[in-house]
């Protein structure tokens, strides 16, 4: 699952010159980090809301009030586009078919496409590991075609649609060669 990290980086003129990075929370609630370096060295943010802030050479990390970053930065965050979202689509075992649970999340992707003022959707195609890595490559992109007709013929802009195929290469749960597991028989729609 990716995941996402966002900061806040803020440079006053008034007086001395600082800056301020704040690690906010990830939607999903995972957990993120970020490291910050400079000539002196290096810091991690690894809690919500910490932040790292420098005058001049000198860092100290501290941590903000989730109230108090709103207040200060709530129009920038406000202003940013929405967060991706992910839809997982299913296969069977050596199939690019369409089941019906399949094309009930492909529904609920387009449900959100035609929420978007300018979507981009990301199509990407996968394999378990119990074919060859020629025979599941193959098999990926064509299970990014089913997902991706689907989407073309409920109105979705091809232009809007980019595709890639990762074969048995990124597996949701890791295998050892020669193993089916149906749950990285999938394609992966990111929405954003």
């Amino acid at each position: 699952m990716q995941r996402i990290v966002l900061f806040l980086s803020v440079v006053f003129l008034a007086g001395c010159a600082s800056e301020r990075i704040v690690l906010l929370p990830s939607a999903d609630g995972h957990a993120s980090a970020v490291v910050v370096r400079n000539s002196q060295g290096e810091q991690r943010l690894d809690q919500p809301y910490a932040a790292n802030v420098r005058r001049s050479a000198f860092h100290r990390v501290k941590l903000s009030k989730p109230e108090q970053i709103q207040k200060q930065y709530g129009a920038t965050l406000s202003a940013q586009p929405a967060r991706a979202n992910r839809y997982m689509v299913f296969f069977d075992e050596g199939s690019d078919a369409l089941s019906e649970a399949s094309l009930r999340e492909i529904a609920l992707a387009k449900a959100e496409i035609d929420q978007r003022i300018a979507p981009e959707i990301m199509v990407i195609g996968h394999t378990d590991r119990a074919g060859s890595e020629e025979i599941n490559e193959a098999l990926s992109q064509r299970r990014v075609e089913a997902v991706r007709g689907w989407l073309l013929a409920a109105g979705i802009a091809e232009t809007d649609i980019e595709t890639a195929s990762r074969g048995e290469r990124e597996p949701l749960v890791p295998t050892a060669d020669g193993i089916a597991d149906p749950k990285n028989r999938r394609v992966e729609i990111s929405v954003r």
